[in-house]
């Protein structure tokens, strides 16, 4: 089986899946739309979870994404001044590597940094939400 077959068998079969879960509703009576009930659940801990878990993978990719920069440039280099050909192609396949790191390592940051925002922002919005009902059970016990 060529590359391209298997890519493709493995293209269609997650687009199966995604079709699936989109046109389901969970067997715990889940999804939006129909009945009233919670539609949007966020809880501080899930959130801190995977922004620990995004900012770790960041630690991570910095650190053993870099390995091996140095020594495919200094490929690169040697192959270029032996006037081998393929000394370009190595120097493009560090130059495409170090860009997407980059683009992996900034979404890993974004992810990270939003989700400590939003746990922060859900965790003011709950405490505002608590102190205004405080303060209209203090008018309801007066109207009573």
């Amino acid at each position: 089986m060529t590359f391209e077959q298997e890519w493709a068998e493995l293209r269609a079969a997650a687009a199966e899946r995604t079709a699936m879960r989109i046109n389901s509703v969970p067997a715990d009576g889940g999804g939006g739309g129909g009945g009233g009930g919670n539609d949007l659940v966020v809880r501080r801990d899930d959130l801190g979870a995977i922004g620990n878990d995004a900012y770790d993978l960041l630690g991570r990719l910095t650190k053993d994404g870099d390995i091996a920069r140095s020594s495919t440039f200094d490929a690169a280099t040697a192959l270029t001044n032996g006037n081998f050909v393929s000394g370009a192609a190595v120097l493009k396949v560090h130059d495409f590597w170090q860009t997407h790191l980059k683009t992996l390592l900034d979404a890993c940051a974004q992810i990270s940094n939003h989700l400590d925002y939003s746990k922060a922002q859900h965790a003011k919005d709950e405490a505002k939400i608590e102190g205004d009902l405080a303060r209209i059970s203090v008018l309801t016990e007066y109207m009573e």
